[in-house]
């Protein structure tokens, strides 16, 4: 034995292998095997040592850190396949599809996943690598399903679907997946009779391929045809197929349409059951409550949630986003309280079904209750006080979050900046508008409401400036810069701008013909003012609001045609409102109307009853002309309906 030069071991722990039994020979031998990988200058490197090596290149690149990954696959001076096609993955997660390259072409040895990975990697960055992913393919030593099938979806996905399906046909040999890629790129491209005829044709398939399709089906509009070929799954009786989730698909797909009876028979359907093919699961009720709660249909999905053996947070929060939609907050409560462990969104829910429905005050009550807060949450609150004009709270919470470190999003900078537009704040606007530059690139939306809050603000070049910057430019763009002009009385450039959008064919909604309109009134163009509201209705289709007449009528009646203003008011398609008569009021006061003054008070009298200004209007109106029995007639009236005089208006005194 002391001659034996067999050895084997690790350390310093060592074995003579002509001591051991077979049996032990061989597992030591195995043993060897792992533990014992290539010689590096006389040094033995351990397999061991190497797969953590290869966990942590792993663990780095999931934690985005490719610099440090590519680092220690550098320091790696033995490296085996796992190394190599962890840092290629690495790149291609990554989009750097160059270096991928260089390290795809540096690799001693590859295999099919090397190849699979630089094929998808080159997929995923669009149409302009498609050819290199070709060659790729082509010059492939061996392929395998993957690479057929991650091909196919590629063409698809950039809408290459006779090259797809050319490639699906050329394949030695067909999965389940092959034909499911196929049948999904048929109808992700809306060739929906290609895909049907195709999933006929499938020599075996699977509750993947049944759902896929119907999914498919259902986003091409396709509802009935979805449900005859489920009808005809189940009629071919495949018991290897799962229909469940299929069928799950097809609920939800009916609720999308709002065919909610068509999905209660489906879930009816279910109910009944038909063995291991077909019953209901969590999803399938979960699913049915949604599609009744998506429809207003609360009374129906709460007679279903009371009759559910098992609920998950899933299940609750439905039903109480249902109470809370319908302003129903007692009954959100109950269910709060019963839930058995509310989470994040259940109690961020109850923060903004309280903050709609005006409750500011429980609302802050459940956001200082919650355990936890996420970003929503205070999204919740600050808009909420925005939405009820508590808009010192809305900064106040704005600084609070800024002081647990939690970084603000775009709807807390859009909300923001409402709020300063409100308080007609320009310097604190100017304050959040450098902090939304800071943190973000300003899409469309946060430009808007850039625009309107400088606009607000009466910073109109401030306004424009954001407005001729922006390289996307929607029409609420247009809406907000033309408002502006037009609040602050500068009609010609809100009537340019118009011009402007008219020529670059930006389609205008009722909102630019309220800002055009209300442009026109401010400096009496009340020919333009006809003329727009006609385009409005003629060549854009329209329907004219009460803001449009009470913009019309302050125009027209303001140039002196009180007679045409009252005829506009008599020919309106909606009910006029305290404005429309407003507008006229005034400008009978303004060019001495009393007939029809009295007509726009009587009017205002109705809709305000509370409200002393149209009896104040009149009666001076007939103080001024001297006809006091009329005059204090209208005080009789004041009296008899116990108004009394604003502090705003005044009463000439009769003498009489």
């Amino acid at each position: 034995m002391g001659h034996c030069r067999l050895f084997s071991g690790v350390g310093k722990v060592r074995y003579c292998l002509c001591t051991l039994r077979p049996s032990s020979q061989m597992l030591v031998g195995t043993f060897v095997k792992q533990a014992l990988v290539i010689g590096n200058g006389g040094r033995l490197v351990h397999t061991s040592r190497l797969n953590d090596v290869n966990k942590k290149i792993l663990l780095l690149i999931r934690s985005s850190r490719l610099e440090d990954a590519r680092a220690l696959f550098d320091r790696t001076s033995n490296r085996n396949n796992v190394t190599w096609n962890s840092m290629l993955s690495g790149y291609v997660k990554g989009r750097e599809i160059v270096q991928a390259r260089k390290l795809f072409d540096r690799m001693p040895q590859r295999d099919v996943v090397s190849w699979n990975t630089m094929i998808s990697g080159y997929l995923a960055c669009g149409r302009r690598y498609l050819e290199e992913s070709r060659l790729l393919f082509d010059v492939m030593p061996e392929r395998d399903f993957v690479t057929w099938n991650t091909m196919i979806n590629g063409y698809a996905k950039n809408g290459k679907l006779d090259e797809a399906f050319g490639m699906f046909n050329k394949m030695p040999e067909r999965n389940v997946v092959s034909w499911n890629v196929m049948i999904t790129a048929f109808l992700q491209n809306g060739d929906v009779g290609r895909a049907v005829d195709l999933f006929e044709k499938m020599p075996k398939k699977d509750g993947v391929s049944v759902s896929a399709l119907i999914s498919g089906l259902i986003k091409n509009g396709e509802l009935d045809e979805a449900f005859r070929i489920l009808q005809k799954m189940q009629l071919e009786g495949d018991n290897d197929i799962d229909l469940v989730h299929a069928y799950n698909t097809m609920i939800a797909g009916y609720g999308l349409k709002g065919r909610v009876d068509d999905a209660r028979a489906l879930f009816d359907k279910m109910l009944l059951g038909d063995g291991k093919r077909l019953k209901t699961n969590l999803v399938s009720w979960n699913t049915m409550i949604m599609c009744y709660v998506k429809s207003g249909l609360i009374v129906p999905a709460r007679d279903l949630f009371d009759q559910m053996m098992e609920r998950d947070d899933f299940s609750w929060n439905t039903m109480i986003s249902g109470y809370t939609s319908k302003a129903d907050m007692q009954g959100a409560s109950y269910l709060f309280r019963n839930m058995p462990n509310p989470d994040m969104l259940s109690w961020n829910l109850m923060i903004s079904g309280f903050a709609q429905m005006g409750n500011l005050e429980l609302a802050h009550d459940f956001f200082r209750r919650m355990p936890q807060k996420n970003l929503v949450s205070w999204n919740s609150i600050i808009a909420g006080c925005e939405r009820n004009r508590d808009y010192e709270g809305a900064i106040k919470l704005f600084s609070q979050m800024q002081l647990t470190g939690m970084k603000p999003d775009r709807h807390t900078m859009s909300s923001l900046l409402s709020v300063c537009a409100e308080l007609v704040a320009p310097h604190l606007g100017m304050q959040i508008h450098q902090l939304v530059i800071k943190i973000f690139i300003p899409d469309v939306p946060l430009n808007n409401s850039i625009i309107t809050m400088y606009a607000r603000c009466g910073a109109i070049i401030e306004a424009r400036d954001i407005f001729d910057e922006m390289k996307v430019k929607e029409v609420i763009s247009w809406n907000a810069m033309i408002g502006g002009y037009a609040s602050h009385g500068f009609a010609e450039e809100a009537l340019e701008l118009f011009g402007a959008m008219r020529k670059l064919r930006v389609q205008p909604t009722y909102i630019t013909f309220i800002s055009v309109l209300n442009a026109c009134a401010h400096v009496g163009l009340v020919d333009q003012a006809k003329k727009h509201f006609q385009v409005m209705v003629d060549e854009f289709n329209i329907q004219p609001r009460v803001e449009h007449f009470a913009s019309l009528v302050d125009v027209v009646g303001r140039h002196g045609q009180v007679e045409e203003a009252m005829d506009i008011i008599s020919r309106m398609s909606v009910e006029p409102d305290k404005a429309v008569w407003g507008a006229l009021l005034g400008a009978c006061r303004v060019h001495n109307c009393v007939k029809l003054a009295r007509v726009a008070a009587e009017a205002l009298m109705r809709l305000e009853p509370e409200s002393s200004a149209p009896y104040v209007m009149l009666y001076n109106m007939y103080a001024e002309r001297d006809q006091w029995d009329d005059a204090n007639e209208v005080r009789m009236l004041m009296e008899r309906n116990s108004i009394w005089k604003e502090p705003a208006y005044s009463m000439v005194k009769s003498n009489h």
